[in-house]
């Protein structure tokens, strides 16, 4: 099936936190081998491997210095070779991160551009006089503190860094880097993987004119940012136009190996859901594109309804990849606490949601076993963004700490090492083998709630059409020519009810509905309560707010 990334489900393996095999306390491929029969018991459809090539893991990964050689921290070639096969005989395809906006350093592009305005790369990095009284070109702030522009003393210039100062940022301007971006994913597409994840796939192109960009208005009676960068509109420094006729040229790439796929990461707090769609429309593009819109704080019905209305309003025949978790930010069953009596029932009440999204959807390791986020000392951090921003920004380390596989005490036996971050009790509690024992933990609920998608097509693939409801409910209806299935969800750790008409005598809710009971015309939902209910396409069944 060539088009089974839509509607799949992807799993994330961040590798350093995924299983050491070595006791060096860093995850490793052969880690991520032994545990494949665990991701394939859970009935996703992909692997997504987070950075696994050669880098100085200033940004743990991501800031690359050689594309196409595996770093010796999680093995070889040859082991990648391994995880590739062992992962398609268990019918898991392997998708990886392809970092291309930026590179380390120390990459051997970098270390020649930088020797002088004249040699062979000399513009495949982005580079900058200074103004006349020496200051940087603009007044763009990099995401990790300070300007984006550092001054290179050989060159006279300045070069752009989106990212760390050791993170400079290639020319997208430059055919030549297109070129060569384009070699580095066929040495990977030939090699054997199903396609990528593209890590800020919104900041390859800038502005060729340098303007500055726009401030961010805040309201007066706002705090000012934690960081400088979210002070601003980044209208000039990324999601820039030319960026549609490169994706254009990774999709004819791709479409040169049947059955692969790509999903964009757009980073872009004003206009991500245009983005997105933009980016996935019209078959020439990607083939999918998340964003953050469903990572940050907002757990409401009209947040939801909003934008993904907006991105089927604006791209019909483009295609979302949804995740409420990922290596950037902190855990969902934390982040949304306070929207229920307790993290069991947000856990189980977030899978059911986001697996019944039109879309794809992108899981987090660690998601199937309720985890939090992880409490950490400053002295237990590695992320140059925690460090920076401490502690009003705690940075990313706390969603990042080591899977807990075993029984017993820290750290659980992902390593037989000290664990690179550690593993706390909140988190060794939820262990996988206690989990495995117990018919009504999480892990047995996603396994089952993901059998049940599969079972059910048109949650997959089906159209999506929401019913107007007072907060804190959200119902929508999935339909294709053949099903459809109406969805509700309580958004509060408080009892709701609503009304449900038009159904058939006898009609049952699914058996992956909780704290949900259909009587007469009336559905109570319970704190995180949600239901699902399968109806004719036919079916003229409405859902409303009780009178």
């Amino acid at each position: 099936m060539t088009q089974w990334w839509r509607g799949g489900v992807i799993y994330q393996v961040y590798p350093r936190s995924f299983q050491d095999s070595n006791g060096d306390g860093i995850g490793d491929l052969p880690g991520i081998i032994a545990r494949l029969d665990h991701i394939a018991s859970l009935g996703v459809d992909c692997i997504w491997l987070s950075p696994i090539t050669k880098s100085p893991q200033a940004d743990m990964g991501y800031d690359v210095s050689d594309y196409c050689e595996i770093d010796p921290l999680f093995g070889s070639l040859e082991d990648f070779d391994t995880l590739v096969a062992q992962a398609h005989a268990r019918g898991l395809k392997v998708i990886m991160d392809q970092v291309v906006s930026h590179t380390s350093d120390q990459h051997a592009w970098f270390k020649e551009s930088r020797l002088s305005r004249t040699n062979a790369r000399a513009d495949w990095y982005v580079w900058a006089d200074p103004l006349p009284d020496g200051s940087p070109p603009n007044n763009w702030p990099a995401v990790f503190g300070g300007s984006v522009w550092e001054w290179n003393g050989t060159r006279r210039q300045y070069y752009l860094h989106n990212f760390l100062i050791s993170q400079p940022d290639l020319n997208f301007h430059n055919p030549a880097v297109q070129d060569a971006v384009l070699d580095v994913m066929r040495f990977w597409l030939e090699r054997g993987v199903d396609g990528f994840r593209l890590d800020t796939v919104n900041y390859y192109f800038h502005d060729q004119q340098l303007r500055s960009n726009p401030a961010n208005p805040i309201e007066e009676h706002l705090p000012l940012a934690t960081s400088p960068y979210e002070m601003q509109i980044h209208q000039f420094s990324k999601s820039q136009p030319e960026n549609l006729d490169f994706l254009r040229r990774v999709r004819t790439l791709l479409d040169q190996f049947p059955g692969t796929t790509s999903v964009g990461e757009v980073g872009d707090s004003h206009q991500s859901v245009e983005l997105m769609a933009q980016y996935t429309s019209g078959g020439d593009t990607l083939h999918m594109c998340y964003g953050f819109d469903f990572l940050g704080h907002e757990f409401t019905a009209e947040h939801f309804r909003s934008r993904i209305d907006k991105f089927f309003a604006i791209g019909p025949d483009g295609w979302p990849c949804w995740s409420f978790s990922n290596h950037d930010v902190p855990r969902h069953v934390t982040r949304w606490a306070e929207h229920a009596l307790n993290p069991r029932d947000l856990a189980d009440q977030t899978a059911a949601l986001v697996l019944s999204l039109r879309g794809s959807v992108c899981l987090y390791q660690g998601e199937e076993l309720g985890l939090p986020e992880t409490e950490l000392l400053f002295e237990e951090l590695t992320d140059p963004r925690g460090i920076r921003f401490w502690p009003q920004d705690k940075g990313r380390d706390g969603c990042r700490t080591p899977i807990p596989w075993d029984e017993g005490n820290p750290p659980n036996g992902f390593t037989t090492g000290t664990p690179w971050l550690p593993v706390k009790p909140p988190q060794s509690m939820l262990n996988v083998a206690t989990q495995q024992a117990d018919p009504g933990s999480t892990l047995a609920f996603y396994r089952t709630i993901l059998a049940w998608r599969k079972a059910h097509p048109v949650l997959a693939l089906g159209d999506i059409g929401f019913f107007d409801l007072a907060e804190p409910i959200l119902a929508f209806r999935r339909a294709t020519e053949t099903g459809a299935m109406l969805c509700i969800f309580n958004l509060s750790p408080h009892e709701r009810a609503v009304a449900v008409s038009g159904l058939h005598e006898g009609t049952m809710l699914e058996p992956v509905s909780e704290r949900a009971v259909l009587a007469d015309a009336n559905l109570r939902l319970g704190p995180n309560g949600y239901a699902f209910i399968a109806i004719d396409v036919s079916s003229t069944a409405t859902i409303s707010d009780l009178a």
